[in-house]
């Protein structure tokens, strides 16, 4: 089973001027230390306007700075939010492409489109539309990283005429596809298009085991067609994370932060009424904090031996990967590196023997159902070289003389730019003979 670290970059009020800016310097430390002790993955998820549950608006600008100083850990950019009012296909067909070139090939493509108000309403998204808007996006980001060039779309949400969307990702055919999920039907919904189920939901064991088992079926039936070019069966489910060799301590350091995390998640999602700029969800949640139940065992907080136990339930259930919620709350950047350091000493090797046998035969096991379910996709056709535009240059800001074969121009504000006034492939006219000057 692999691990995984979640980053929403909480952030409690009261918030100082460095407030954010220690925030997001420890979060790298923090993917650093990840990366040197083993960990798998680490997830950024995308938001916006979610204050304090979540100050992560520019995912892809924080995983580039991972990339920068981390080897083996993959990058999950997750989730990007795909209704195009959020993110334009294309851009995200080139930020996915240049990230996964910098990374050496170490990008997960998570995808989703939030349950928030605060969210949808900003960018003008009609809510009732957002699951088509997200199939339509994703579907047409895929295409636009595996075809050169890309033919064009006219759908029901976004259009673009054709281009080549540049540049192509280092994986092929693309990064590997996620949804989040937060309910049964969706995690079905992502086996039926064939990609990762990002669960981030509080599943427990028991019932994770009929979450997958449901999901590996649907994987191996007719119903599974992809809507990436290649079939990505993963199931990933979230639970806390503070270990410390003193059960109290780790309840201490790591318990309010998960409490937190649940209450500001329901305050966005469920039943908060939020004034921008105004509402202090923390003090909400100290409001609440007695009337909600305690932390235990069962929740990854514990001591190395009860949170192996815990994690034990999840591989027996068969969950590809467990990924921590270990920053949440105000918990202290110190004690979550400690918990990393001490899971990755005591915990994380009972795990990792044997894993890659487990990948191989799970791979080979599934090959024949991911080859036929790739056999039922509709493909985007190419274009037909005849069809493919001719597109010219607006050549409106230069003055053209038959004298002159070159002009200046400014080009995106820079010094001028001597550049030529013809195509120097093109036949050139004919001088006049016989002028009387």
């Amino acid at each position: 089973m692999k691990f995984g670290l979640l980053y929403e970059h909480q952030l409690p009020r009261p918030w100082g001027e460095h407030s954010e800016y220690q925030l997001l310097k420890e979060a790298l430390t923090q993917v650093e230390l990840a990366d040197r002790l083993g960990f798998d993955y680490i997830w950024e998820n995308e938001h916006h306007f979610l204050e304090e549950y979540s100050h992560t608006s520019a995912p892809e600008v924080i995983l580039a700075c991972c990339a920068r100083n981390t080897t083996p850990i993959r990058l999950g950019h997750a989730v990007v939010l795909s209704p195009p009012a959020y993110n334009p296909p294309a851009r995200v067909a080139e930020r996915l492409a240049t990230l996964d070139l910098l990374s050496d090939g170490r990008v997960d493509f998570g995808t989703g489109e939030s349950a928030s108000r605060v969210e949808i309403e900003g960018f003008g998204i009609d809510h009732t539309q957002k699951k088509a808007m997200w199939a339509e996006a994703v579907e047409q980001t895929a295409n636009m990283m595996t075809m050169a060039p890309y033919p064009g779309f006219d759908g029901q949400f976004f259009s673009m005429p054709c281009r080549n969307v540049l540049p192509k990702p280092f994986q092929k055919p693309h990064p590997p596809i996620w949804v989040a999920c937060s309910r049964r039907e969706t995690i079905h919904a992502a086996a039926r298009h064939g990609i990762g189920a990002l669960t981030f939901a509080f599943v427990d064991p028991a019932e994770a085991s009929k979450w997958v088992q449901e999901y590996y079926e649907i994987i191996k039936s007719d119903a599974c067609v992809p809507i990436g070019h290649t079939v990505n069966a993963n199931i990933a489910m979230v639970t806390g994370f503070s270990v410390h060799h003193d059960a109290e301590e780790a309840k201490r350091r790591g318990g309010d932060g998960l409490r937190y995390f649940g209450y500001a998640l329901g305050h966005y999602y469920v039943f908060g009424a939020h004034e921008p700029g105004t509402t202090n969800v923390w003090e909400r949640f100290e409001q609440a904090r007695d009337a909600m139940a305690e932390v235990g065992r069962g929740s990854g907080i514990g001591t190395p031996a009860q949170v192996q136990e815990h994690l034990a339930k999840y591989a027996e259930a068969g969950v590809d990967q467990v990924i921590f919620i270990q920053q949440g709350g105000k918990n202290q950047h110190a004690h979550i590196c400690e918990a990393m350091e001490l899971f990755a000493a005591s915990v994380m090797p009972h795990f990792q023997a044997g894993e890659s046998e487990r990948e191989a035969r799970k791979a080979a096991a599934l090959a024949p159902y991911i080859a036929a379910a790739l056999a039922r996709k509709a493909w985007m056709a190419p274009i037909a070289q005849a069809d493919i535009p001719v597109i010219t240059s607006y050549g409106s800001n230069i003055i053209q003389t038959d004298q002159d074969e070159t002009a200046n121009v400014t080009h995106h504000g820079a010094a001028d730019i001597t550049v030529p006034l013809r195509d120097p492939l093109a036949p050139r006219r004919p001088q006049a003979v016989g002028s009387a000057d």
